[in-house]
């Protein structure tokens, strides 16, 4: 597996792989999302040499059904299809799960889009309720993972 660089980055600079990856057919202002630039939130980027490659952005909102706090959700992860299967986007899990944890934050969770569950499944999250549709982009499942006992 290659070591990427991983580190934080602006909001700004996950922009253009959310809309490559996630969201291509629709407007580039579709992937700026509330909360970007909060200060509670916190985005990050694998780069291989000096180039992003896959982007993760951490929100701190809780899940109504999930107990524990404070809580955050993973947003808008996405990796460059030319560097998919290289560990990139676990690299990109491992160091957010080191930071929530620094953070006290007993569990985080995602809208997992179903073609990418099994990803999140291999990573260690569960599945949280029943499967459903995030128009336009599609089927979606609650996926968290617990950082610490008791959640």
């Amino acid at each position: 597996m290659i070591v990427f660089n991983i580190r934080q980055i602006s909001a700004a600079a996950t922009i253009p792989l959310r809309h490559s990856v996630l969201r291509p057919h629709q407007p580039i202002s579709a992937c700026h999302y509330p909360g970007d630039d909060d200060e509670v939130n916190f985005h990050m980027g694998a780069f291989h040499d000096e180039t992003i490659i896959s982007v993760a952005s951490y929100f701190l909102e809780k899940h109504p059904d999930l107990d524990g706090a404070p809580q955050y959700r993973l947003r808008g992860m996405a990796t460059n299809p030319d560097f998919r299967g290289q560990g990139a986007g676990s690299q990109l899990l491992t160091k957010g799960n080191e930071i929530l944890l620094k953070k006290g934050v007993p569990v985080w969770w995602c809208n997992a889009r179903i073609s990418a569950a099994g990803y999140y499944e291999k990573a260690g999250l569960s599945q949280l309720g029943d499967i459903f549709e995030i128009k336009p982009i599609g089927m979606h499942k609650v996926m968290y993972l617990a950082l610490s006992s008791g959640v």
